[in-house]
């Protein structure tokens, strides 16, 4: 991540036990080579083993927090020792009753301190590390207090099983979109409650307008223009696990992918600026960014982008999402990076992580 939050913001615990980002899109906008060496925000390590699927040369996978670097390192070990139903287990995306047996399969592939790290969070495990974060636990509330008042549990089943998208769009007037929904969005969306509950307050200094209103909207968006049953991300929220629809680390067919390409990945706890600074030779094809410039000044941001095109190969990309505080490439440095526009449109149409106001893809050429 950038440094600048890092002085705005705790990192001591898991703020996001899954990467709520979509791995597809992401995938698709970066379009990855064998030859490639990607840079990636860890988070919980999703979406940088979802880079190996692709088969790159390097995935470098940068964090500022302990906690969010434990989970990635616990998900490599889970890759090398689990197979695949009991790596979905582990994670919580199914039911079991063995996710701490399942973990000292792991634990001999942990380093001490992520070892000790864990050891000391075994009701985390117990219901499934996907579900350990600030931000899982913020959904759960949700589910388990919230939903309930507005929506039935059938009704939800009635939801998730999309259809055409004249039914979804039918179903969601008719049945889904009511007053309670909307206040209800109006309220535990809002920016004062996920600051206090869901994300850090620091994440929210340079958003403007209504956040709950604009969330919203992208909702509607994921509840009828996308299909609810090959959503995971959307499952997750109102399920608290995965029913039909998995994430792309996460699905069968690219198990082995990421199980054969481990030895690709490194995971360092810095931030972006000191880790280019170190290595100076480092030349990059492919940046996922996530949506770190969310957190940044406007000026901080620029220079960012600014190192970032510099250490970056001519063809190369970067992928990074808006969710409220609006940053693309300045004009200048139109020399240096070319937006994608209409890729960036249609995968943000795609976008199934559905919170984010904006997906932005853009390409290096000089």
């Amino acid at each position: 991540m950038g440094s600048e939050i890092s002085a705005r913001a705790a990192f001591s615990d898991i703020r996001y036990a899954q990467c709520w980002e979509d791995a597809d899109i992401l995938l698709e906008a970066l379009a990855i080579r064998p030859d490639h060496v990607c840079l990636s925000i860890a988070s919980s390590g999703d979406n940088a083993l979802a880079l190996l699927g692709k088969n790159p040369r390097r995935v470098i996978a940068l964090d500022l927090s302990p906690a969010q670097l434990a989970c990635v390192e616990l998900r490599v070990a889970a890759y090398r020792e689990l197979q695949h139903g009991e790596l979905l287990e582990l994670i919580g995306s199914v039911p079991s009753d063995r996710r701490r047996a399942l973990y000292q399969r792991c634990r001999p592939r942990l380093s001490a301190s992520v070892a000790a790290f864990w050891d000391g969070r075994a009701k985390e495990i117990d219901a499934g590390i996907g579900a350990a974060g600030k931000f899982e636990r913020y959904f759960s509330l949700f589910r388990r207090r919230i939903l309930p008042w507005v929506h039935g549990h059938r009704k939800v089943e009635e939801l998730l099983r999309g259809g055409t998208e004249e039914e979804r769009r039918r179903f969601y007037a008719r049945h889904w979109d009511t007053w309670r929904w909307r206040l209800m969005f109006r309220c535990f969306f809002s920016r004062a409650v996920m600051g206090r509950m869901g994300r850090d307050p620091a994440f929210f200094d340079y958003v403007e307008g209504r956040v709950a209103d604009r969330i919203l909207e992208r909702a509607r968006h994921a509840l009828t223009a996308l299909d609810p049953s090959a959503n995971p991300y959307l499952q997750w929220i109102l399920l608290g696990r995965h029913a039909t629809a998995l994430p792309y680390a996460l699905r069968p067919e690219n198990f082995e992918a990421i199980r054969d390409n481990l030895d690709r990945l490194e995971w360092h706890c810095q931030s972006i600026e000191d880790y280019l600074d170190a290595h100076p030779d480092l030349a990059v094809d492919c940046y996922n960014l996530s949506d770190i410039f969310e957190y940044m000044s406007e000026n901080n941001y620029r220079a960012l982008l600014e190192k970032l095109a510099a250490r970056g190969r001519v063809g190369g990309r970067l992928a990074y999402w808006n969710m409220l505080a609006p940053r693309t490439r300045p004009e200048s440095m139109a020399g240096r990076l070319r937006p994608l526009t209409d890729l960036s449109n249609r995968l943000h149409h795609e976008d199934k992580a559905f919170f984010y106001s904006r997906f932005v893809v853009e390409e290096m050429i000089a």
